[in-house]
């Protein structure tokens, strides 16, 4: 019998679990179990030893964690838990074949070797990973063999582990391995734990020999697949801000990819290894080893901290995971905004390991060359050129090289220069170029950020209307961008502690820009009117600029718009721009939100609403330009945050805050665009029927719908919803239905809409948020309408609960039906919310706000509450309102991730604004309850009587 390797631990490993002990202990038991001449008892003796071993895993885990907090080494915890497994494995075996199945004499067929796999059988274990094991024989499966592979493993499996396992002969391994590629990585990793050595080493040189030997291409092909694959399914970002630590891109499975290859074709063990291949340097090998370290301690903090296998760093447990890593507050950035910084550099050094690693193999054809487009495609091989416009550049197979080791230091604007062209030209980046200017970055310095030359090849890259995001992208990743714009070096990595962004600082920037292109170029025509806005500016250098630069100053004390608009005024004459072009940009940046908030939360036919924001814009230029910069921003946020329903409010607060700028603000103005709204509608709607509508829309019903509905609905919904509306009360009213429901959802936006026809009185929108409270629906948005006919129109968009659309169609007929017995009064709302909202606890913290005018609106009273979203909130609020005897003429829902920002416009009972101290303190006490109430506990429990509920 072969011991198990020992790997060494700098704390006594006694301590942890002592095997010793723990051998002596199960030893006394299996004897008491099976002295004298009582017949044996198996299941007994494995329940027996699977309680205590069970009991010693978890007091080992409790070691581990203890050991792992004072040292904060994850690679060594990952180690020790590995040889505690090692260790408990061995002691299994040795009970099963001295107690249970004894052989005095085995023949050749009665010889096993244990064997880890996978990522067990590179010695490192998370505390919920799982155990790997393969139970090797020489020839093929016998009784005995059976017998103690199975006991070994109902002790395993008694304890609670989850353990994948085999029980193969080396030829069976190997045939599998030729034509199975998981089963080939795993014995890659193959080590020995016990039993026989000659048996394991036949393995390993028989896989080599005949699996490995001739495959090196195959098996590279097959792993970056996997990987791309991979990083699909887990979010093709390295910079999504819940990212999953062991399949995302930059986490765990990406480097340990890059060490199977490794093995596979060079065949080394070891990192260190691959310096003496000429693969790595040191120094890279040195960041190797470092990446590794710190994503090891990450996902052994994560696992201990979530109690089980959890991945993915969601954002409840990334405050927490902050604190036990050491990460304390900075000025301008929490404790848990600098860790995840850490974490996506790491993942960006990851990436740029796995760029070094595909060069090499390039070099020795086991790689496919690609495009810029990143995806694999053999090419034809040709021969290098030299790039006609400069002898320091060559371009080999469509990708743009050096031409030699010095071609950054002969002209360091060179390391800007590389990037144009491959812009200009379309060619990708051959990697040992870009390893060439990440190892050149200190030749960037005062000199080439204010040369002249640099500068303009610069502002021709970011205002490239096709290859502006990718180059940029590029530039990120070897760090030339933050290099040679400091500013936006120290925003590289920057996530923001909130649910609204799902990219860091840096990857929203740049996205931006590539949506900004996207309008450029008027190819995707969910844009709106910024396709049409961006061919009648004047100046589109300094639009691209601005949205380079918006939130450029992130993670300071300071607004981020304040000391944006100082930072580019800074910059914009370095880049070129005129003092007049400088000031614009700056304007730009400063009032970069303004345009979202008003369009997302101020009632668009309000005329104060509009006279205010053309006080902001002051001219029709800035206000196309911020107008276009709001579009690129808001879809630059994330997946599903761009809609048509922000399209076309961004649109309508465009038009009603044009005559205003130009000094032409009338009613006519306003009734020929309500005019072409209509106009259009028309048209959608000749010849339509709607579900359930007895027949097409006649001219004169289809006037009389028209009429019913106000101008401000017509400039404020868009036109996909003006005919599903249409059709929906046409419907209802061929039904003769008083109250109709109808619900739809929307995939892209990951939202289900419910729209609601009903007879308007003051409390139907805290009913509506009330079912939809009671069913723990959160409502993200609403838009309230009436007719001019008594009746209300309103739809609410409410985040998803389920994947399949027929389970959320079905969750919404429920809501409907709640809001018809609530109006019937056949069930009292508000103790069904008390009961049936879900407690959750808070990953966030927003300060609660709430804010009353009456200057922001001619004729009512403007409420608006911000804090931290949660069910229920729109019904506790409005129920609030209700109470506190004002009448809500109109209410704006909008949610920016985790915080919400709902806007009512109120008057008493009377119809006037709300006047006096008193009163309006009165009014914010009360709804600064509702904020504060805990979600834990009573998130829904609002007093039946009490105006503060």
């Amino acid at each position: 019998m072969n011991e198990p390797r020992r790997r060494r631990t700098e704390a006594p490993f006694r301590e942890l679990f002592d095997i010793d002990a723990m051998r002596a202990e199960l030893s006394a038991l299996a004897e008491g179990l099976f002295s004298g001449d009582k017949p044996g008892n198996e299941i007994a003796l494995r329940s027996a030893v699977a309680k205590r071993l069970k009991l010693a895993y978890g007091e080992g885990h409790k070691v581990a964690e203890k050991w792992l907090m004072a040292d904060g080494s994850g690679r060594r915890c990952a180690e020790r838990l590995s040889r505690l497994q090692d260790e408990i494995i061995q002691l299994v075996h040795e009970l099963v074949v001295k107690y249970l199945y004894p052989v005095d004499n085995p023949s050749t067929a009665e010889r096993m070797a244990i064997v880890a796999v996978g990522g067990y059988g590179r010695g490192l274990m998370a505390p919920g990973s799982d155990t790997d094991i393969l139970f090797l024989l020489p020839y093929k499966q016998t009784a005995w063999g059976e017998s103690v592979a199975e006991s070994i493993l109902y002790v395993l499996w008694d304890m609670g582990l989850k353990v994948g396992h085999a029980t193969r002969s080396v030829d069976e391994c190997i045939r599998q391995a030729r034509g199975d590629m998981t089963i080939r990585t795993s014995l890659l990793e193959a080590r020995l734990l016990l039993g026989e050595l000659a048996l394991f080493d036949e393995l390993i040189r028989r896989f080599d020999a005949e699996v490995v030997e001739g495959t090196a291409a195959e098996f590279v092909t097959a792993k970056l697949t996997e990987r791309e694959d991979r990083h699909k399914r887990a979010g093709a970002s390295r910079y999504l801000v819940e990212p999953n630590v062991k399949d995302g891109k930059g986490g765990l499975r990406d480097l340990h990819t890059l060490f199977w290859i490794a093995k596979y074709v060079y065949r080394v063990r070891e990192t260190r290894d691959l310096v003496a291949k000429g693969v790595f340097t040191p120094e890279e090998a040195t960041l190797f080893r470092r990446c590794e370290s710190f994503l090891w301690s990450v996902r052994c903090h994560l696992h201990f901290l979530a109690g089980k296998a959890e991945e993915r760093l969601s954002f409840d447990l990334q405050r927490e995971m902050a604190e036990r890593l050491g990460y304390v507050e900075h000025p301008g950035l929490k404790d848990v905004e600098r860790f995840m910084k850490h974490y996506f550099l790491v993942a960006k050094d990851v990436g740029d390991l796995t760029a070094i690693v595909s060069s090499a193999l390039e070099e020795r054809h086991d790689k496919p060359v690609p495009r810029l487009n990143r995806m694999i495609a053999r090419l034809r091989r040709s021969p290098n050129r030299q790039l006609k416009e400069s002898p320091d550049f060559i371009v080999d197979h469509d990708r743009i090289n050096v031409a030699d080791a010095g071609a950054f230091e002969r002209d360091p604007v060179n390391l800007i220069r590389i990037f144009h062209y491959a812009g200009k030209k379309g060619l990708a980046f051959h990697p040992d170029a870009m390893r060439l200017a990440t190892r050149s970055l200190k030749l960037i310095d005062a000199g080439v950020r204010d040369n002249p030359e640099a500068n303009r090849l610069f502002l021709d890259i970011l205002t490239a209307r096709d290859t502006a995001e990718i180059v940029l992208r590029r530039m990120n990743e070897t760090g030339v961008l933050g290099r040679f714009v400091p500013e936006f070096g120290k925003i590289v990595a920057m996530m923001q502690f909130n649910m609204y962004h799902s990219y860091t600082v840096d990857e929203h920037l740049i996205r931006a820009i590539g949506v900004l292109a996207e309008i450029d170029r008027g190819d995707r025509p969910e844009y709106g009117i910024a396709n049409e806005l961006i061919h009648q500016i004047k100046n589109r250098q300094l639009l691209y600029v601005a949205v380079f630069l918006h939130d450029i100053a992130k993670g300071r004390p300071e607004d981020h718009s304040v000391a944006g608009a100082r930072v580019a005024r800074k910059l914009c004459p370095r880049f070129g721009l005129s003092a007049a072009d400088t000031e614009t940009v700056a304007w730009l940046i400063e009032e970069h939100l303004v345009m979202s908030t008003i369009a997302q939360s101020r009632d668009l036919s309000d005329r104060k609403t509009i006279e205010n924001f053309g006080a902001v814009v002051q001219n029709l230029e800035r206000m196309k330009l911020l107008l276009i910069l709001t579009t690129a921003d808001i879809r630059a946020v994330g997946p599903g945050v761009w809609n048509n329903w922000k399209s076309q409010l961004l649109r309508t607060l465009f038009y009603e805050t044009e005559p205003v700028v130009t000094g032409g603000f009338s009613d006519s103005n306003r009734n020929q665009r309500v005019g072409r709204a209509q106009a259009e509608f028309r048209a959608a709607m000749s010849g339509t029927a709607g579900p359930g509508a007895s027949s097409a829309w006649e001219p004169e019903a289809l006037e009389r719908y028209i009429d019913r509905l106000y101008p401000s609905y017509w400039l404020r919904v868009d036109l996909e919803h003006k005919v599903e509306h249409a059709n929906f009360i046409l419907a209802a009213e061929a039904q003769g239905r008083a109250l109709a429901t109808a619900s739809r959802t929307d995939p892209k936006r990951g939202i289900t809409e419910l729209t609601v026809f009903a007879p308007d009185h003051p409390k139907l929108l805290a009913v509506i948020a009330g079912a939809c409270a009671a069913a723990g629906a959160n409502i993200v948005d609403a838009q309230i309408s009436t007719t001019t006919d008594g009746r209300a129109l309103d739809t609410i968009s409410l985040t998803r609960a389920f994947e399949q659309d027929s389970d959320e169609i079905r969750r919404a007929d429920r809501i409907a039906l709640a809001i018809e017995k609530s109006l019937s009064g056949e069930i009292r709302l508000p103790e069904v919310v008390a009961k049936k909202i879900p407690k959750r606890p808070r990953a966030f913290t927003v300060e609660p706000e709430v804010t009353l005018n009456n200057s922001w609106s001619n004729r009512h009273t403007v409420v608006e509450v911000a804090g931290l979203d949660r069910p229920g909130l729109l019904y506790g609020l409005t129920q609030t309102l209700s109470r506190l005897n004002l009448n809500i003429a109109s209410a704006h829902v909008a949610t920016f991730g985790e915080r919400v920002v709902d806007v009512f416009y109120v008057t008493d009972l009377l119809g006037a604004k709300i006047i006096g101290a008193a009163r309006h303190s009165a009014i914010r006490r009360a709804l600064l309850q509702v904020l504060d109430a805990d979600d834990e506990t009573n998130a829904g429990a609002m007093p039946d009587a009490s105006p503060a509920a």
